[in-house]
């Protein structure tokens, strides 16, 4: 049986990795040692030397010269988080090491989050929220755009950009998105109308971000986007928080009190202690709970599990991360 071994920040370990997945693990691999904690693999490597593969999640040490010295049987890392590029090295890539992680199952909750944030900003429930009870009935009769024949408007068409997409062929809403990369007949599939960046933001009563934060994309959401938006439109950030000029969004929600911004993440996170983002009551902040949590994050350990089985079969992998192409994913 093939030696594996556990590396990661522990708690997170547990979260990813629970009893009944350990047990499920433990039936296709022999496990070297206790729990590794990701920064003091050091204290370990009497259990590296053996491994063939890690089961890792948050807090997987880099893959340097030292540490592939320490692990010289290493052949595959199954990643039970989301990006990679903290940890995957040149020294990995010239070992041709197979990474795989759960990124797309991070996708799932972010996707759902999405999906109910939008439900509700097409009822303005954030502008309503934040009223008093005597207000909240005098606005009773003002206009909101419902959940029919509204314009939801995407920004990327990734991973979790196409689920939010998916899930909304259930509402009688009309899509549109903005991705330069994606094909116009696979956006017909998922019911969506490919546009402009600048018609998402004019046409849309709800703006969703899923871009990616790449040199390319910082500060993309700029002044003009976001001061070209509806009357009463709503602006949902759980991308990156460096995918839009903070300075510019400030300004244009203190001048526009009509605009709402829902923003599950920022840059920096969180905003800095006098940022308008605290105080402006039409900002709405979580702190990154969009992606999984909890129990969801036992759902990125189940997906590792099952490539692990595939990969011990010599099947083909669902999740492998194509590292000649790194810096080009998210």
């Amino acid at each position: 049986m093939a030696k594996a071994v556990f590396l990661a920040h522990k708690p997170h370990l547990l979260t990813a990795y629970p009893p009944d997945s350990r047990q499920e693990i433990a039936s296709l691999w022999e496990i070297a040692g206790e729990d590794i904690e990701g920064e003091k693999w050091r204290d370990s490597v009497a259990s590296l030397q053996d491994a063939e593969a890690i089961f890792s999640t948050w807090g997987m040490p880099r893959l340097d010269a030292d540490f592939l010295a320490a692990a010289p049987r290493l052949k595959a890392v199954f990643y039970g988080a989301g990006s990679v590029k903290g940890f995957v090295t040149e020294e990995a890539q010239k070992r041709d090491l197979i990474v795989c992680s759960s990124w797309q199952a991070n996708a799932i909750p972010v996707a759902e989050y999405s999906l109910a944030t939008i439900l509700l900003s097409m009822k303005r429930f954030w502008h309503h929220m934040r009223k008093s009870p005597a207000e909240k009935h005098s606005d009773h009769n003002m206009p909101c755009p419902g959940n029919f024949r509204s314009k939801v408007g995407l920004v990327s068409l990734g991973a979790i950009g196409r689920d939010v997409a998916r899930r909304l062929k259930s509402f009688e809403l009309k899509v549109l998105a903005h991705d330069p990369f994606f094909p116009a007949e696979k956006a017909a599939d998922l019911g969506v109308e490919l546009v402009s960046l600048e018609t998402i933001f004019s046409d849309c009563d709800v703006v969703s971000l899923h871009l990616p934060w790449l040199p390319s994309t910082e500060g993309m959401i700029n002044r003009n986007l976001i001061s070209s938006m509806k009357e009463g439109a709503t602006l949902i950030n759980t991308a990156r928080g460096a995918v839009i000029s903070e300075p510019d969004l400030c300004e244009v929600l203190q001048e526009r009190p009509d605009l709402t911004a829902i923003l599950d993440v920022t840059h920096p996170e969180p905003p800095l202690a006098d940022s308008p983002l605290r105080v402006l009551p039409n900002v709405l902040i979580t702190p990154h709970i969009a992606g999984s949590r909890s129990g969801e994050i036992a759902r990125m350990g189940q997906w590792m599990i099952d490539e692990s089985r595939r990969y011990l079969k010599n099947e083909p992998l669902h999740y492998q991360v194509p590292l000649d192409k790194l810096e080009s994913l998210a």
